[in-house]
């Protein structure tokens, strides 16, 4: 496995060079994919960079030392605005992004999800729109994304054994008549693999993979990029704005460094990549004369039609010890209630993973501000709890977005993200039935008591740059590159249309190969 360091540095006056702001799934594999197309990258990266060795086997301490901890507000009936008002996602502030923080899971959007509108039809409420693309066009992307990132049980790799979590959940959804049930597909090795060792089945999964087993882009595409001398990293570089020229075209991106002065970096092409609450902030706080609403935002799309997952956990507690934290974090998960059925009281579907928390998140997550007899007794049988996450598709609506709030300034003197959401009636509804499946899978293995848990700060945020056929309904073409501007591009979970039932990770890999081919070619043509 190479290690980290830059290889090369290019210089600020450089008009020749890509931008690629954020290093995570898409901004990481995106930067080095150019790179080994020969083209000159520079990968801009808000968070320090922390290697492997220095992870941290502790819940809390970890948090602190890669979650981005930077000011946020939020509004909205969502549960999260109530319980975590300044911590709205869990994501990671350090270099290969929340891809050190992820769990795994890497499964593929189904057919019929890329077309929402079609499939699921007008929803009142909702802002649905079929993706401009198909599954059929990203399936190739989809294989090179599983190979890269050494997925379970695809092109031939084993799946990763199931711990005690695991085999309670194996044991009630089997009882139930669930038929797709299994450890998963996971971008964790299951055996030794790309200079990668194996999984040791630690269950600090959250807390990055000290062994490297599980793919990051910290340590596996970042320095691939570097190795070939044309990607230069620059951690603590915190972007706050992208410049443009008089006919709309970007230029420069300005940030601030580890020292916290301000730089002007030069650029051919810029791709944003910072997550889906800080990528339309991005483009919102660089508004200018001629983009007074923000970069590539004339169709108000911006920050519009952000969404997280259906979420929510239920645990369980039996007379014998399961040690859940024990073991891969989400090597566990039942598919069947992932399919289209609208007799079950809404549209979409939903899996249901393995989860695991140590005992200081348990006791903070399982109902926060709660306490007495009833909290007491359930830190108490920690030992003797599993726990699974319910992870579906909500909504997209155009009210539930990402907004600046002008009232409140980040270190460097920038208006925050807000983030306002409401449920819509169709994700309560899939909540509830996830909750009493949840409850049955547990009951069915003999549990003696069952715990429905709300849903956590969000880890898997999407949607609000979205890709669309016609440039009034969106931000972005199939390939993430901007309708308003041809040299600007979107290479995160910004850009989901829907956000369909699956962990994300995958398909935003798989969008930034594809997007990397498009950009080389653009390139090569001359168009950018």
């Amino acid at each position: 496995m190479p290690d980290i360091g830059n290889k090369k540095t290019f210089s600020l006056d450089d008009a020749q060079v890509m931008v690629v702001i954020g290093s995570g799934a898409g901004g990481g594999t995106l930067a080095a994919e150019l790179a080994k197309k020969g083209i000159d990258v520079v990968v801009l990266e808000a968070g320090k960079l922390t290697s492997r060795g220095e992870f941290l086997p502790d819940e809390w301490a970890s948090f602190g030392q890669l979650a981005w901890l930077d000011k946020r507000t939020t509004s909205g009936s969502w549960r999260v605005a109530r319980d975590f008002p300044n911590l709205p996602a869990w994501i990671c502030k350090t270099v290969g992004g929340t891809s050190v923080h992820w769990a795994g899971a890497s499964l593929r959007i189904q057919p019929h999800e890329f077309k929402a509108r079609t499939t699921y039809g007008n929803l009142p409420g909702a802002n649905l729109l079929d993706w401009p693309l198909t599954r059929v066009e990203l399936d190739p992307y989809y294989t090179r994304a599983e190979d890269k990132m050494g997925v379970t049980r695809t092109h031939g790799i084993a799946g990763l054994p199931g711990n005690n979590n695991f085999k309670v959940m194996y044991a009630g959804a089997s009882k139930l008549g669930y038929k797709e049930c299994s450890t998963g597909h996971m971008a964790i090795n299951s055996a030794a693999r790309d200079g990668r060792t194996h999984c040791f089945q630690r269950g600090f999964c959250f807390q990055g993979c000290r062994f490297g087993a599980k793919w990051s882009t910290l340590y596996t595409e970042i320095p691939e990029g570097q190795a070939t001398g044309h990607l230069e990293l620059r951690p603590e570089s915190q972007v706050v704005r992208i410049e443009h020229d008089k006919a709309g075209k970007v230029t420069a991106v300005l940030y601030h460094d580890a020292a916290g002065k301000l730089q002007r970096q030069k650029a051919r092409a810029v791709a944003v990549a910072g997550n889906s609450i800080e990528t339309p902030r991005l483009l919102l706080n660089s508004a200018s004369a001629k983009f007074s609403d923000g970069l590539a935002n004339t169709s108000g799309q911006v920050g519009r039609n952000y969404m997280r997952h259906t979420t929510a956990s239920v645990y369980a507690v039996f007379d014998h010890k399961v040690e859940m934290y024990k073991g891969t974090t989400m090597a566990g998960i039942i598919s069947d209630e992932s399919r289209f059925d609208p007799s079950r009281g809404f549209v979409g579907g939903f899996h249901m993973e393995t989860i695991s928390l140590g005992l200081p998140f348990y006791a903070a997550f399982l109902n926060p501000g709660a306490w007495g007899a009833d909290f007491a007794r359930a830190m108490d049988g920690y030992a003797h709890t599993a726990g699974m996450w319910i992870v579906g598709e909500d909504m997209p609506r155009e009210t539930n977005r990402i907004t600046l709030n002008h009232d409140v300034k980040d270190q460097f003197g920038i208006p925050v993200a807000n983030v306002h959401s409401d449920d819509h009636p169709n994700d309560l509804a899939m909540r509830d039935y996830g909750f009493e499946r949840g409850e049955a899978v547990y009951r069915a293995a003999g549990a003696r008591q069952t715990y429905r848990v709300p849903p956590y700060p969000s880890t898997h945020n999407l949607g609000t740059c979205r890709m669309s056929a016609k440039p009034a309904d969106g931000v972005c073409n199939s390939f993430g590159q901007t309708h308003d501007i041809p040299n600007l591009f979107i290479s995160d979970g910004s850009q989901f249309t829907t956000g369909a039932a699956e962990n994300p990770t995958l398909t935003i890999v798989t969008l930034a190969l594809r997007q990397a081919d498009h950009i080389a070619e653009q390139m090569r043509k001359g168009a950018i």
